[in-house]
C-alpha cells in the first residue's frame, strides 16, 4: 500500500501555540501512518516539528491522546456524517477505493499500522464508539449500533482487501463498477431510502424511488406497504 506521508516541519523554535500544535500533530498524522504506534515516539515527533518534547505532552498530554487526536483528524466525523445516507455510502466508497489525494493522510492507513498494540487497541475502540458509531447512529437514528459497527466492519474489511493485500478483482478496471457495487452494499446494510443499485441515482447522491436491477443481480422490491416498520426496499435473488 502507498501510504501519503505529510513532511515534517521543522523550526528552530516554536511559533504560535496553535500553529505549533497543528505542525505537532500533522506531523504525528505523518509518523502514526507509516510505522505502527509502539515504535512511534513523542520525542521523534518532537523532533520532527523542531520542539522540545515537554512541549508536545504540554499540548496533547501522552502518546495516547495525540494518536487519537490523529484518527479524529484524518476521519473528520463531523463531515464524514453530515449528509444523507445515500451521502454516507458515497463517502465511505470514495474514501475506501477512491486515489489518494497527495499528502493526506487516512484514517485507515493509521489504524492498519497499530492493531499489535494494546495501548492503541484501546484507543481504536474507543474512537470506533465515540467518533464513528456514535456519530452514525446521531445523524441516522434508524441505525442500530451493530447495523453501525458492521458498517465500520465492512469499510476497514474492503479497504485491507483493496490496499494492504491488493486484491485483483478490486483494482482491476476504472468504470466505477467496485464503488458503485460497494455502495449497494451499504445500502442493503443500513436499510433506509431507495435501493442503491449500479445504475441508480443513489451513487450519484439524488434522491430516487426504488430502482430495477439486472436479472444478474436480483430485483429491489416495494416495501410491504402492511408493515409500517419496514419500509425500506429488499433486495432479493432475482428469477
Amino acid at each position: 500500500m502507498t501510504v501519503p506521508h505529510i513532511a515534517p516541519v521543522r523550526t528552530a523554535a516554536a511559533s504560535s501555540g496553535g500553529n505549533t500544535r497543528e505542525r505537532i500533530l500533522r506531523a504525528a498524522m505523518a509518523r502514526f501512518a507509516t510505522q505502527s504506534y509502539s515504535t512511534t515516539s513523542l520525542r521523534d515527533l518532537a523532533s520532527d516539528v523542531g520542539v522540545d518534547v515537554a512541549y508536545v505532552h504540554r499540548c496533547f498530554g501522552s502518546k495516547e491522546n495525540l494518536f487519537r487526536a490523529s484518527i479524529r483528524a484524518a476521519m473528520r466525523p463531523d463531515w464524514m456524517f453530515a449528509g444523507n445516507i445515500q451521502e454516507l455510502a458515497a463517502t465511505l466508497a470514495r474514501q475506501t477505493l477512491g486515489d489518494e489525494p497527495q499528502n493526506e493522510v487516512r484514517m485507515l492507513d493509521i489504524v492498519f499500522r497499530s492493531f499489535s498494540s494494546p495501548d492503541a487497541s484501546q484507543v481504536l475502540r474507543e474512537v470506533l464508539m465515540e467518533d464513528f458509531i456514535g456519530p452514525m447512529i446521531a445523524a441516522h437514528p434508524h441505525v442500530s449500533k451493530r447495523q453501525a459497527a458492521l458498517v465500520a466492519a465492512f469499510f476497514a474489511g474492503v479497504s485491507i482487501l483493496h490496499d494492504v493485500i491488493g486484491s485483483e478483482p478490486l483494482l482491476e478496471g476504472d468504470d466505477g463498477e467496485t464503488e458503485r457495487l460497494f455502495v449497494l452494499a451499504l445500502g442493503q446494510l443500513l436499510g433506509n431510502g431507495p435501493c442503491a443499485t449500479p445504475s441508480s441515482p443513489l451513487w450519484k447522491g439524488e434522491s430516487s424511488e426504488c430502482s430495477n436491477i439486472s436479472a444478474e443481480q436480483g430485483a429491489c422490491q416495494e416495501p410491504d406497504a402492511a408493515s409500517e416498520d419496514q419500509q425500506k426496499c429488499r433486495y432479493s435473488a432475482g428469477d
